[in-house]
């Protein structure tokens, strides 16, 4: 129930959602978080797969530190292999603001804002890459004026697959599904003038089962993204019909937390092997400029490399 106050010890949580989602207060970010309090944010994170925490203070050297605890992390290099600047001082964090390095905004026609369009589509973090995110830390560092956007909204997908007929949850469960991840398909389903000229079937895809345990909580949940390209073992026409139909359960609007950006330095983290997320209202458009900065974790669930080769290849931007 939303605004309920749940009993721990150590940490304050409030619920936000009627199924999911917690914001966390009583953590002290001025120093490196304790292991008793880091110990009761995986058990709210392992129950509500998205906390908010606000006004945390954390810088970027903060911000990594913090991340760290969860586990080993990504890093930028696929997306600056190229040779493109990066614009933060740290490889762990990923840039996904809508400024430049000249700190200006992207006009409409810069490619990194057509790219980023694809943050715009519900998704997971790197199901697209052999090994998977876990969680995920996004951080307000610079926000755009009140009521110009820019929320990010989260899925239940947990709570989605729950709620699904029983036949239908059979059927998942007996077919056991494959599904094919493609960073290159979102960005042209986003972008597809930008983007026409690309066929994704010419760039790696990651195989992940579409039905899973979600190992923290023990729930069954969907994996879902709108990174999937395809699901194997079905024709184009049955592979979408599927896709679509279970897309657009999950991302009904009784599944759909939103979070709003409200102060400089507040953090959200969520588990990408249980929620999806994209941003919202209007984030990489509009004249003003917003800083977000994320950390990302691998996943170390034994579900983190799905069905791939235990490769260090990573997909990004060239």
């Amino acid at each position: 129930m939303p605004g309920l106050v749940m009993p721990f010890t150590r940490i304050t949580v409030t619920e936000i959602h009627p199924t999911f989602g917690a914001e966390i207060s009583g953590v002290d970010f001025s120093r490196p978080v304790e292991n008793e309090v880091f110990q009761e944010i995986l058990s709210a994170i392992s129950k509500y797969g998205v906390c908010v925490f606000r006004s945390t203070a954390l810088d970027d050297t903060g911000h990594v530190a913090f991340a760290s605890q969860f586990g080993e992390l990504d890093d930028v290099t696929p997306y600056i292999s190229g040779g493109r600047a990066h614009r933060l001082s740290d490889v762990h964090l990923f840039d996904v603001s809508n400024i430049d390095l000249d700190g200006m905004v992207f006009p409409s026609d810069n490619v990194r804002r057509q790219w980023n369009k694809g943050n715009g589509l519900f998704h997971v973090d790197s199901s697209f890459n052999p090994r998977r995110a876990g969680y995920s830390l996004l951080r307000a560092a610079e926000l755009p004026p009140a009521g110009t956007g820019g929320e990010t909204e989260f899925a239940d997908i947990r709570t989605a697959f729950a709620d699904l007929p029983s036949a239908l949850q059979t059927k998942l469960r007996e077919q056991d599904y494959i599904a094919a991840h493609s960073l290159w398909h979102s960005r042209k389903v986003a972008a597809p003038e930008t983007f026409a000229d690309i066929d994704p079937a010419d760039y790696p895809m990651s195989r992940h089962r579409l039905l899973q345990r979600h190992e923290a909580s023990g729930r069954e949940t969907l994996y879902l993204a709108a990174h999937i390209h395809h699901i194997e073992g079905l024709t184009d026409g049955e592979s979408k019909a599927l896709f679509e139909r279970l897309f657009g359960h999950a991302t009904k609007p009784e599944y759909i937390l939103r979070v709003k950006w409200e102060n400089e330095g507040d953090l959200v983290l969520w588990d990408n092997t249980c929620v999806m997320h994209r941003a919202a209202g209007g984030a990489f458009e509009g004249k003003y400029r917003r800083d977000m900065r994320r950390a990302t974790v691998h996943d170390g669930s034994s579900l983190a490399w799905g069905l791939n080769e235990r490769t260090q290849e990573r997909q990004g931007l060239p």
